[in-house]
This record gives C-alpha cells, structure tokens and sequence, in this order.
C-alpha cells in the first residue's frame, strides 16, 4: 500500500476512501489480501451490474482466450463483434422496437459521449449542446463541456465552449420546469442560444446525486426536440444495461431517443467497451472520420454477448428484469423503515440505483458515514454537491441476504449517536 501511495498519482481517488488492499472477488463481496470480506455497493461505480466473476461469463471467456481468438481488432470483421451484434439486436434492440446502429467507440464512456456530440453537430449542422446542472458525462474535453461540476472544470473553464447548462426538474434547489425554459429558449429568437444541436441528459443523474427525471418530463422533451429538430441524447453510461429494472433507463417514458451512450456495464465483466447508438438517419460519418484504438476489444465484445444471453434473452419484461425491481422494493422497503425522514434525511432513486441525501440532515456527514460502513464491511461511495449524497450502487445480482446487511449496516450508521461512533 506505501509503494502504490507514494508511487501513483494524486489524482486517485476511491482508494482514499476506501484504504484497502483488495486481491479477489465474487459476486457481490469484496476481499482483501488478509482474508477480509467487503459487501460491495459501489459495483465498479456501476460497471459490474452483473457482479464480479460471474461463472457465465468467466467461462466464455477462459475458452475464448484458451482457443487463441483475437483480443485486438481495430473495426476489422471479426467472429466475437459479429455474435455480439447479433445478440444485441435480436435480444435488446429488436424487442424494444429500437432500430439503432452501433458505433464501436474507444472503450471509456466518455469516447461514446464526444462521438455523440460531435456526430450530432455534423448532422443538424448547429454548434450548441444543452445539458444538465448536475449531469455528468464524463471529463475528456468535449464531454467536460457537458459535465456541470466545477470541481471537474477547474483549470480548463475557458477551453469548455458549445454547451449550455440549464437546470434538471430535480436539484438540491427543488423542482423547477426546465421544459418551460428550455421552450422559451429554443422559441424566443432574442433568446441568444436559439435552436441546439442536440439535448444531452442521464435520465437518472448519478454522479448529481441521483435525481430521477419525471417521466413528463423525458416525454415532453422528446416532443420538444422533434418540433425543433434537435437531437435527443441520452447518457445511459451508468443508468443503463439494467441498473432501473429495465435495460434502459428511458423505457419508463416509452420514449426512442435520437443517440444513446453506452459504456460501464454494457461488456457484464468490467471489460472496457462503449458504444454510441444511432438512428440510421444521422448515421452521417465518413469511413474513419471518428475512430480510436481500442475500438475493437474482442474479449469485452465476448463478455457482453454472454451476458445478454445470461441475463436478457427472455423478453423485455423477462425475469432478470423483474428481480431487479423486486429488489428495489426491498431497498424502498428497508430505508422506509429505517425512518430516516426522522433525521431530515432524503431518499431517492429507481431499481437498484438509490441516493441517500445528508445534506438537510442537521450533524450528518456522508463521508463520515461511509468511512464508518467500510471499518463495519461495506463499501458505498458518496456523490452529488460536496459529496452530501451516499450512493448504492449494489450489483444486480446482490443476494438477499447481502442487500439486507448492507442496508442494515448502513442505516444503522446513519441512525448510531456520535457517540457511538467507531
């Protein structure tokens, strides 16, 4: 641990918060070089939806690696990214009724959001992106433009150009009607923003601190951009591949937005890959006019086919699907209990993607709390303005019993007097 602190960058960050030598893991537990277990809230802050190690997965992929299939292919023809389309179209496009194509982006979130702005301004023609206070896209520069946080912007604000920030209908502030505004925008030609090339958005902020767009309001903006002609893009990085009890976030509305980024947990085993999905329509690029390296990761093209099959061949409302949401009655259930309204604590969130909010809680801490569930054996993250939000993020496929302790040990954190504190 002394060797990686004074040899890596400052720039880590969880390895802060949560000072551990982790050397295995599986399924949802986390464990250390010394043989300690850690229940695991944070999944890879959402990349490993499907857990650690899952034996479908880990088994195709020993056998891919052990029959020497490609592990690098640029965008070359190959076995593993053909079977991945397949399974992607014929088990999550076609049943949903989407017709995208898929775009191979280098393989980090971020990559997928830059190629949905740029490819959406190639296509409208129009310059301006309008995004979120409080949404989080990532922090290359393009998609930093986009990413409200100053704590992210700091040194780079005057090279952040093209992207107008308005509110999200849900903040630390309340409600406000960001569709009236974003009309009036769009509509008044003495505005000064006029019509934008594309609206980018998570459905449900997580990084923000897990604030739930209504579905009036996803609808209503869909209707919007269609009038106008703008773009419709949704960052599904973290909110998607099953995180809300569907597999995308915007299924809810029944909406069909124009692009839609994928990354995090789309390969089902922490492989890097993203993807960027577009209606054919504005498919407009020239052969390489976007492109990237590491474009091709055959071994993540493997694992996420596997997990489709696993967890997502059996329909739109299959049975994965349904344990998701099963298990966020449970968690609803479990904090609604626990009476943290009583602290002047506040409790948001959609499937298994939920956000407990210290920050109107007189003598609370988030960071303190979640130091105090790691000395007790979980790990849950902080999020949101200055870090007042904890942030579970559990697996998916998180046991009962698992959920059930992790939720224990962290209400019972949230409710011990100072006092008590260890």
């Amino acid at each position: 641990m002394q060797l990686i602190e004074t040899t890596e960058s400052a720039v880590r960050s969880y390895s802060r918060s949560f000072p551990a030598i982790f050397a295995h893991a599986k399924d949802d537990l986390l464990t250390t070089h010394d043989g300690r277990d850690y229940i695991d809230f944070l999944a890879g802050a959402g990349t490993l939806n499907y857990g650690h190690n899952p034996a479908a997965l880990k088994d195709r992929l020993i056998s891919y690696l052990q029959a020497d299939g490609l592990t690098h292919g640029l965008d070359l023809f190959t076995e593993a990214k053909g079977d991945f389309l397949d399974v992607f179209s014929r088990y999550v496009l076609a049943p949903r009724g989407l017709p995208y194509r898929v775009q191979f982006c280098s393989p980090s979130g971020t990559n997928a959001v830059e190629a949905a702005v740029k490819l959406a301004r190639i296509a409208t023609g129009r310059h301006t992106v309008v995004a979120f206070s409080g949404g989080f896209h990532g922090v290359s520069l393009g998609s930093l433009a986009a990413t409200s946080a100053a704590f992210y912007r700091q040194g780079v604000e005057a090279g952040l150009s093209g992207v107008t920030h308005v509110p999200f209908p849900d903040s630390p502030y309340g409600a406000f009607d960001s569709l009236d505004l974003l009309r009036r925008m769009v509509t008044d030609t003495s505005s000064g923003v006029g019509a934008p090339a594309a609206i980018l958005l998570e459905s449900v902020q997580g990084e923000g601190g897990v604030y739930v767009a209504p579905v009036e309001f996803l609808r209503g903006l869909r209707a919007l951009c269609d009038e106008h002609g703008i773009l419709l893009v949704l960052d599904e990085i973290q909110a998607g591949c099953g995180r809300t009890g569907a597999f995308f976030s915007f299924e809810r509305a029944g909406i069909v937005p124009d692009l839609v980024t994928l990354s995090k947990a789309i390969s089902g085993y922490g492989l890097p890959m993203a993807l960027l999905l577009i209606k054919p329509g504005y498919d407009v690029w020239q052969p390489g006019q976007h492109n990237g390296t590491f474009r091709g990761h055959q071994l993540a093209f493997v694992t996420a086919a596997a997990a489709i099959r696993e967890y997502w061949s059996d329909g739109v409302d299959g049975v994965f699907a349904g344990t998701v949401r099963r298990k966020a009655a449970m968690v609803r259930g479990i904090l609604g209990d626990a009476g943290l309204h009583r602290l002047g604590v506040q409790v948001r969130g959609l499937g298994l993607i939920w956000g407990i909010d210290t920050s109107t809680a007189p003598g609370l801490s988030a960071g303190k709390i979640s130091q105090r569930c790691f000395d007790r054996g979980l790990v849950v993250e902080t999020c949101g303005r200055d870090g007042t939000v904890l942030k579970v993020l559990p697996p998916l496929t998180v046991s009962d019993d698992n959920l059930t302790r992790g939720l224990g040990i962290l209400t019972d954190a949230l409710t011990e007097k100072p006092d008590d504190a260890r």
